[in-house]
């Protein structure tokens, strides 16, 4: 019940403000739709690349349990956007510094997405296939170096073998045949016979690598349309945002106002409890359970109930309305009744009266320790279940001051009470 009753009081504020916040949101729609017209098209060229693995095994990448492929793409996508690239790029184009380029990889794939975002189609298609052959010569190249620089180090550690191997053939013309030293030449001379054997092997199979970086599988051709501006990005952003400024535009310009426009204002604004709602629609059964909380909250026999604005009783159309309540209802037109008063109810008309007009009421009847049993909202007609007057005779002020009367005798509670008409006698 709370929540429904928090969103139902969320909704009748926005329209209440309804006005304010349909204009921020035609605002929002007509600024993005502005600022689409105001952003260039920008297009997006995509060239696809399979990437290769190089040599016999990339030294970087080693093949284990939690890696199955010799290739780690994102390394690879790591490079492909790497200044080298870009420069090698540039060159090719011939332009001082290409538009920077995006790489991703689609999932369990080896391939490559390098794409190109530029304010011109051709230009993107261009400087896509430039990354892409750039990125393909530079990781030829470097496979290239680096099998060179193994060669060289194979065939060093192979002449250093073969310097040794020749060092030991010397040593055994000099040693006695079976000897001691001349079995341990021996075993060393086969040690290293075996060794040169290996990094010969070593040494063709690094010359017969076939190196083959990666080819391209998709070449970016100029896009036909652009990829922004977007007309539902901006025209949903523009939407959203002046959406949520309205609302916070609304909600502010309603805490400002002081205004009582509902029941829940009154509450929330002043405190005072809210014993029924008589605005329309009523529904049935609403006048009796209001006269039941006004009968068991009132603490004596005197009841006044002043309305708020002043005039709001004197538009009633409502019929006369038989009720029996033990209660003394007083207006305030006496002199007398404000001292009388065991209690007080407020009429409020919603709509027609602010917080600070009620708290002013409020304070006035604390001075004259008359206590406030809750407030009565209504829209712009005193309630027909309320109870009316105790008919009885005015005496104004100045009759009071002259003769020197200070009590009157009091009349009994009403059985049967109608509502004043306008005009119509006390």
């Amino acid at each position: 019940m709370s929540s429904g009753t928090d969103l139902d009081e969320h909704l009748s504020l926005l329209r209440r403000r309804w006005l304010l916040l349909v204009g921020c949101v035609v605002f929002g729609g007509t600024a993005g739709l502005a600022l689409m017209r105001l952003t260039p098209p920008s297009y997006t060229a995509t060239t696809q690349v399979l990437v290769m693995p190089v040599g016999s095994q990339e030294p970087a990448n080693p093949v284990t349990s939690r890696q199955r492929e010799p290739l780690n793409l994102d390394t690879e996508a790591q490079v492909a956007q790497s200044a080298v690239v870009a420069t090698r790029a540039a060159r090719a184009l011939g332009v001082g510094s290409p538009e920077p380029v995006e790489v991703s990889v689609p999932p369990n794939s080896a391939v490559l997405w390098i794409s190109v975002t530029a304010s011109d189609a051709t230009v993107a298609a261009a400087q896509s296939r430039a990354y892409a052959q750039a990125y393909l010569t530079n990781r030829r190249e470097s496979a290239l170096a680096a099998l060179a620089d193994q060669q060289r180090a194979v065939l060093a550690k192979l002449k250093q073998v073969n310097t040794a191997i020749d060092t030991v053939i010397k040593q055994l013309g000099g040693l006695a045949k079976f000897g001691p030293e001349h079995a341990i030449a021996l075993q060393r001379q086969s040690v290293l016979n075996r060794q040169a054997a290996g990094l010969a092997l070593k040494y063709d199979a690094l010359r017969t690598v076939a190196v083959t970086p990666g080819m391209v599988i998709s070449q970016a051709a100029p896009p036909s349309a652009p990829v922004s501006p977007s007309l539902p990005l901006y025209l949903g952003t523009g939407l959203m945002a002046g959406l949520l400024a309205g609302a916070a535009a609304a909600y502010a310009r309603d805490r400002l106002d002081r205004r009582l426009r509902t029941a829940a204002d009154v509450e929330r604004l002043t405190g005072l409890p809210v014993l029924g709602d008589l605005s329309s629609p009523r529904e049935p059964g609403v006048a009796h359970e209001l006269a039941c909380a006004v009968v068991a909250t009132c603490p004596g026999k005197r009841l006044l109930v002043r309305a708020l604005p002043a005039d709001l009783p004197d538009s009633t159309r409502a019929d006369p309305v038989a009720v029996n309540l033990p209660l003394t209802v007083l207006d305030g037109s006496d002199v007398r009744d404000l001292s009388r008063a065991d209690a007080a109810l407020l009429l409020i008309g919603l709509g027609r009266v602010t917080s600070d007009r009620v708290m002013a009421a409020v304070r006035q009847l604390d001075r004259h320790d008359v206590p406030i049993i809750g407030v009565v909202t209504a829209t712009d007609a005193l309630p027909s279940f309320v109870p009316l007057l105790e008919p009885r005779t005015h005496t104004p002020l100045g009759k009071l001051v002259a003769t020197g009367e200070l009590e009157v005798a009091e009349t009994t509670p009403m059985h049967a009470m109608h509502p004043r008409r306008p005009g119509q006698p006390t």
